[in-house]
């Protein structure tokens, strides 16, 4: 095996890469790339699954013959199968409403002992709160969460792969198993939950109705953020990763959980990787309200808003990208500039934002060393922010850190290289993969400068 098709789906997009690998050979090509627009209908947004699944299937014709499938995608978020195995409607998107104000009815300390994630309003476990006695979650007989119910569509295999299970808030973290006593104490049937894989398990073979060969699909790090920390290169494990697209996930890999307290009131989050490693890291707002401003100016020439934002004095305005306000779709100008008190133009808008999610990842950063006690030596930045030179620049600043940008695929590289080990191409652990990418990918790397004290002093308007 030395072809394969590596699905990425994305909160904004999706796209099928097709890749080649061996050793001292890691290459990438975009076969297509398709649209993920959610539909808001009777008020609840909802996932176009359906659309979803025919980019996939138009993107494996496209890449032609190939001798294994990966799939990774967003968080979270699940569709439901009847007895018969039929969806269930369509998955609810994680911006939607419905879970304001759900509370789990589980001491948050015994929460995080269990399960280590970050509380975040959207997490499975408040989505399922939510549609408690609703007929749909009455009449469902299994959980799938996005990649795998593509995977079933594919294979008519069902199963959980362990990186997306860790994100639901209903998985023991400490034993890699269903909390199944957890589920049963708040109401939540764990017979709903599909058997536990790796990364790295292969399937089974695409069905020959499907139309696209028999090939095997084989698990990879289905949460596109697993994938895309396989793909950070790091020479050594000193490194802390920001995957950074919609979000920014910051953090460091580890070998076991941190449960403290600490951790736990510094809303860190402890999420399977792959090979066993935890990834510990904080979700940041990310490039989210750029790209909501963009939407809402009718998408206008970035790389000219970054010129004109670099030559805004720093620190002219900054916001705490935490903040929940920032997270429904819609008015996010408005809510920017609500933030600063004044209407500033677009390049001060857009020189905010990234002044502001340097910021965070400054702060994140410097937590995750503190509460890990992982020594961080460079700063990887992988994902689409990996481009924005403006922002990679101002994080090393901010981090006081070198920042290794790239590869912006290393979602895709991840998802790849994953298969490609599974198949029998490639061999070796997580840093015999990580230097295949460095032999075989562009990365910029930028120094610190500048003055420390004056992100220091942006902190502390901030209140950090």
């Amino acid at each position: 095996m030395t072809t394969f098709a590596a699905v990425d789906l994305g909160a904004s997009s999706g796209r099928v890469m097709a890749g080649r690998v061996r050793p001292g050979v890691c290459e990438l090509t975009p076969v297509h790339r398709f649209p993920n627009e959610p539909v808001r209908a009777a008020g609840t947004l909802h996932w176009d699954i359906l659309a979803l699944y025919r980019g996939v299937l138009e993107g494996l014709r496209r890449a032609g013959p190939v001798d294994g499938i990966g799939i990774d995608s967003w968080a979270v978020d699940y569709g439901l199968l009847d007895a018969s195995g039929a969806l269930l409607g369509n998955p609810v998107h994680y911006r939607d409403s419905r879970t304001d104000g759900i509370a789990a009815l589980v001491p948050e300390d015994e929460l995080y002992a269990v399960t280590g994630l970050q509380k975040l309003p959207f997490n499975t476990i408040y989505q399922l709160l939510a549609a408690a006695g609703t007929p749909q979650l009455e009449i469902a007989r299994q959980l799938l969460m996005i990649p795998d119910l593509i995977a079933y569509w594919l294979t008519g295999e069902r199963g959980a792969e362990v990186t997306n299970a860790s994100t639901t808030q209903l998985l023991d973290i400490r034993t890699g198993a269903w909390a199944t006593e957890l589920m049963t104490s708040l109401g939540i049937r764990p017979g709903l939950f599909a058997p536990l894989r790796q990364p790295g398990t292969v399937i089974g073979p695409v069905l020959p109705e499907v139309g696209a060969g028999t090939p095997e699909v084989i698990a990879v790090g289905s949460h596109d953020t697993a994938s895309a920390v396989a793909g950070v290169p790091a020479e050594s494990e000193h490194f802390a990763y920001i995957s950074c697209g919609t979000w920014s996930l910051v953090g460091v890999e580890l070998d076991a959980p941190v449960l403290t307290e600490a951790s736990r009131l510094a809303n860190f989050t402890n999420e399977a990787g792959v090979d066993g490693t935890v990834r510990y890291l904080r979700n940041v707002m990310g490039l989210w309200p750029l790209q909501e401003c963009l939407r809402e100016w009718g998408e206008p020439d970035l790389p000219g808003l970054l010129r004109a934002a670099e030559a805004v004095p720093a620190f002219r305005a900054v916001v705490d990208l935490d903040d929940p306000v920032f997270l429904p779709p819609g008015g996010m100008e408005r809510r920017i500039c609500e933030r600063i008190g004044r209407e500033p133009g677009r390049p001060e808008i857009v020189r905010c934002i990234v002044d502001s999610l340097a910021l965070a990842h400054r702060r994140a950063v410097r937590q995750a060393q503190e509460l890990s006690g992982r020594r961080v030596d460079a700063v990887h930045v992988v994902g689409g922010g990996a481009r924005n030179d403006l922002l990679c620049r101002l994080t090393a600043d901010a981090c006081g850190l070198p920042v290794l940008a790239g590869p912006v695929e290393a979602t895709a590289l991840g998802n790849l290289l994953v298969q490609a080990r599974a198949a029998g191409t490639i061999s070796g652990d997580l840093s015999a993969m990580r230097a295949l990418l460095r032999e075989t990918q562009h990365i910029v790397r930028y120094e610190p400068r500048g003055d420390d004290a004056a992100w220091r002093a942006a902190e502390r308007r901030l209140g950090g």
